[in-house]
């Protein structure tokens, strides 16, 4: 227990008889203790701090047996924090149209990135300028809307379309999106003639709620509707094509395809990535310092390993349709656990993608630090080696 009395508040000088201060003499003692509180020798201490045990970390969770909205078009899922707390800082969702299918215009209060998971579709986006842009998209593209950006995404071609959506705010839902169906049929319809200059007579179409996602004919991909596209420039655009180019790592029969704000201009919140890796492949022990990362298994059989704040490890398999949540600075990996490929979609919070792994820090820091930091004698310390590839692939 600490006593606080004058004598020790003063700090570094006692009252002498006269009340004048008076410098305290104190010995240079070496025997573990420091300033009088007492300090434990190292004889003592502890050899490895005690692992926790219990309270797992739920990390993981299905986003394809998630709660359905459906519509004669098509359906969507999501996964919040509200369904996985420690999902704070991105939500996703899985996107799908029947052929003819269309979601209606919209616009959220958060930025929304998806990667086309299979079929076509076109893309009509506008920006708060009035701006449009009509565009097509196919397997392994991405699209990009930031914040407010209005925007429609119609199915193309005879062949179902779907989609990975996620959102930079892990409460995003449906709570944070603004239809145009929904919102026409709420107003008065005179007032709502009024303000786009036609006759209330004019309206009689209008539903009297929201749409959603409407069926209608199928637009063939040879059509003159699926030839009308509107590009904006490189920099403006709000479609990229991810896996058309070459892959940002790759080791043996594995492959990372990587794309944040530097390679898609619009795209200033969020950096996406495809992992494809090889059975017995697995990633690189590693981090984000500056994003939370969401990850969806499109294909095959996953491991994925988090080390946790507050001395907590989780590991969980995970085969599609199921998403995991890693946190910013969270150590973790993911291991190809199946006998085929596997493909994993994963999206972080931030537009700079930053990775740092223990293979960096294993094979800079100096031998006797690792040897002092593990414990054990220098010449037991491995030969570590840097390890370029993000990848590792399989013994």
């Amino acid at each position: 227990m600490i006593v606080s009395t004058r004598r020790t508040l003063i700090g570094g000088a006692t009252l002498s008889a006269g009340g004048l201060l008076a410098p305290i003499v104190r010995a240079a003692a070496l025997d573990g203790h420091a300033a009088g509180f007492d300090v434990a020798p190292a004889a003592d201490g502890l050899k490895t701090i005690p692992r926790r045990s219990g309270d797992p970390v739920q990390f993981t969770t299905s986003l394809d047996t998630a709660a359905l909205k459906a519509t004669s078009g098509g359906w969507a899922r999501e996964i919040t924090s509200r369904a996985l707390p420690i999902a704070t800082g991105i939500a996703l969702a899985h996107l799908f149209l029947n052929p003819g299918g269309a979601r209606e215009m919209h616009w959220h209060n958060s930025a929304e990135w998806a990667y086309v998971l299979g079929g076509n579709c076109q893309v009509t986006a506008q920006d708060p300028a009035g701006e449009t842009e009509v565009v097509n998209l196919g397997l392994g593209d991405l699209w990009y809307f930031p914040r407010g950006h209005a925007h429609a995404i119609q199915a193309l071609g005879d062949k179902p379309f779907h989609a990975l959506l996620a959102f930079d705010d892990g409460l995003y839902s449906e709570h944070g999106t603004f239809g145009i169906s929904d919102w026409m049929s709420r107003v008065e319809p005179a007032a709502l003639a009024q303000a786009l200059g036609v006759s209330p007579s004019e309206l009689g179409a209008i539903p009297t709620g929201e749409t959603y996602i409407m069926q209608g004919p199928v637009v063939p991909l040879a059509s003159p509707q699926a030839r009308a596209e509107q590009l904006l420039s490189a920099d403006r655009t709000h479609r990229y094509r991810l896996i058309d180019g070459p892959p940002w790592a790759s080791s043996g029969k594995s492959s990372i395809f990587l794309a944040g704000r530097q390679q898609f201009p619009i795209c200033t919140t969020m950096t996406g990535q495809v992992n494809r890796l090889e059975p017995g492949a697995m990633q690189q022990l590693h981090w984000h310092p500056s994003g939370n990362e969401f990850h969806y298994v499109a294909q095959g059989q996953v491991r994925m390993t988090l080390f946790a704040a507050d001395k907590r490890m989780a590991v969980a398999n995970l085969m599609v349709g199921d998403c995991g949540y890693i946190p910013a600075n969270c150590g973790h990996f993911l291991q190809n656990t199946g006998t085929g490929a596997c493909e994993v979609v994963s999206v972080q919070d931030s537009p700079n993608y930053e990775g740092a792994t223990l293979t960096d820090w294993l094979s800079a820091a100096p031998r006797h630090l690792l040897a002092n930091n593990l414990g054990t004698a220098i010449g037991d310390v491995p030969r570590f080696k840097q390890i370029g590839a993000t990848v590792q692939k399989p013994t």
